[in-house]
């Protein structure tokens, strides 16, 4: 490894911290979701928003971060970023209900979007383009850092907990929500080592210093090749209105508009959050414990680590395209399997399970069910909705099926594995990739901020409605709705998206925006 290539990975996998921050918020919830629904008393609508208002407001700031990083500077929106995450953890960890958990995960969705916008635009605009794919999904490496890190925390305060700590047993999800404080305090002032994007700066006229930073990635006669590049698109775009969202409507941004804003939607409309943010959940559902499904979460997100590792080191080798195609084949095939794996199997009340019920469901109520076999969990929850009250229903519902149910657990976990595999060797890194070599650089903030804004409302719509989809549709036909989406998403990665690597951010401009 060069010198310059040293100076330019060590500056992105700075930036890149912010993703793992990112990942953390997004992943920590699905430990402290049942706990903390149990505590507050929460609804499947209550606890569907409690995971997704992270989210409804990382789209908001994912608009706004764009503009206010092309004015501001890309260094300082990340300060910004790295002081929310902090407050966020903290005020989370002290809330006394569920509407000031609410407001403090929400203050952390601000986090969330701008550090998921301009860590990468950051990235694509320091690294050489030889190595700009593998740079910029650093970013998305560090997401998947904080996804795993986030469970295994996750599993450790639970262990403890168990073995009688404190009383981590009662407030562990409190611990879980405010260890983020510690790496957003690592990421603020790690950030001062940190120089300001040079293609930023060329933009605001600091061409010595962009000249200087740029010198010190690649030798100064490509980095002045690349200034000049810049200043002529620059030149170029002079009377075009810089940095208006209105401007998204030039027909000259039509096809790179399309293929940016299909890729956000393909990118979770498949469930992935549905999985990160719900894992626990979903895993009880198979009938294993809370701690075995917690271990399971962490081995889940173990393999979404390995195989991003796979996508870092191949993705300027084979490409963005390519890997779309074998990913999202492996994601719609891997999402039927999970739902064939619910599919075929069957709930039964047994007459132990009366021993066994949680606390609030009457015996004598449930009695009459007892050795009746369901061929669903709809099936079941008809049922038991006939002898129980709607209260009941919402509060134990859920418990009563991962109850009863007799399923191949270790298929359906093979399933969401491989699923998991195919979105972390794609559609995680390469969507970001794709978003930071798209659009040209008059544009650029603003359009992967709308870009963004799509894929995090997607993203919202998926965890808000996730809980209700189980309660009824069915474990078997959400997972299945999600496979169709990713087959349509094939066809359209098949049909439209051209390869972008190995060419410069002013190349594909030329190649990909009309005049």
């Amino acid at each position: 490894m060069t010198r310059g290539t040293w100076y330019a990975a060590r500056l992105s996998l700075t930036a890149a911290l912010g993703g793992f921050l990112m990942g953390y918020d997004a992943s920590v919830i699905s430990g402290a979701i049942g706990p903390l629904t149990a505590e507050f008393k929460l609804d499947s609508i209550q606890s569907g928003f409690a995971v997704a208002c992270l989210t409804l407001t990382a789209t908001f700031a994912m608009m706004c971060s764009g503009p206010l990083s092309d004015r501001f500077g890309r260094r300082a929106m990340l300060r910004v970023a790295a002081i929310v995450f902090g407050l966020s953890a903290v005020a989370s960890a002290f809330a006394t209900d569920f509407y000031s958990l609410v407001a403090a995960r929400m203050l952390g969705g601000l986090g969330v979007g701008a550090a998921l916008i301009v860590a990468p635009l950051y990235i694509a605009e320091l690294a050489p383009g030889h190595l700009r794919g593998r740079m910029v999904a650093f970013n998305q490496l560090n997401i998947v850092l904080g996804l795993f890190a986030a469970p295994l925390a996750n599993y450790f305060i639970y262990q403890l907990g168990q073995d009688g700590v404190s009383n981590l047993a009662e407030s562990g999800w409190r611990w879980m929500l405010g260890v983020e404080a510690i790496p957003a305090v690592i990421y603020f002032f790690a950030l001062f080592a940190v120089p300001e994007s040079p293609r930023w700066l060329a933009t605001r006229g600091d061409n010595d210093q962009a000249l200087d930073i740029l010198s010190r990635v690649t030798d100064r006669e490509t980095a002045q090749a690349d200034l000049d590049a810049l200043h002529a698109s620059l030149a170029e775009a002079s009377g075009k209105s810089k940095g208006s969202v209105f401007e998204l409507l030039n027909p000259a941004l039509r096809l790179v508009l399309i293929l940016g804003a299909g890729v956000a939607i393909l990118q979770q409309i498949t469930g992935i959050n549905a999985i990160f943010f719900y894992a626990t959940t979903i895993f009880e559902l198979t009938g294993i414990s809370t701690g075995d499904s917690l271990m399971q979460t962490v081995i889940v997100t173990a393999v979404n680590v390995v195989f991003t590792v796979i996508a870092i080191l191949t993705i300027d080798r084979f490409g963005r395209r390519t890997l779309l195609l074998a990913g999202v084949t492996m994601v719609a095939a891997f999402l039927f399997l999970v739902s064939w794996g619910f599919a075929s199997a069957t709930y039964t009340l047994q007459a132990d399970h009366l021993d066994s019920l949680p606390e609030g469901v009457e015996r004598s109520a449930v009695a009459p069910l007892v050795g009746q076999t369901f061929e669903s969990d709809i099936a079941l929850r008809k049922a038991l909705s006939g002898v129980l009250d709607a209260e009941t229903m919402t509060a134990h519902g859920s418990d009563l099926v991962k109850m009863t149910i007799e399923a191949n657990s270790t298929l359906i976990l093979i399933g969401i594995l491989g699923f998991v595999a195919g979105f972390a060797v794609s559609l995680g890194p390469v969507m970001w990739v794709l978003f930071s070599e798209l659009f040209p650089g008059w544009i650029r903030g603003v359009a992967i901020s709308f870009v963004g804004l799509i894929n995090s409302a997607v993203s919202f719509l998926v965890q808000q409605v996730f809980p209700w989809e189980l309660e009824n549709l069915g474990n078997s036909m959400t997972f299945l709705i999600y496979g169709v989406f990713a087959v349509i998403g094939l066809l359209f990665v098949a049909r439209l998206l051209p390869e972008t690597k190995g060419r410069s951010l002013e190349e594909l401009e030329t190649l990909l925006v009309k005049s």
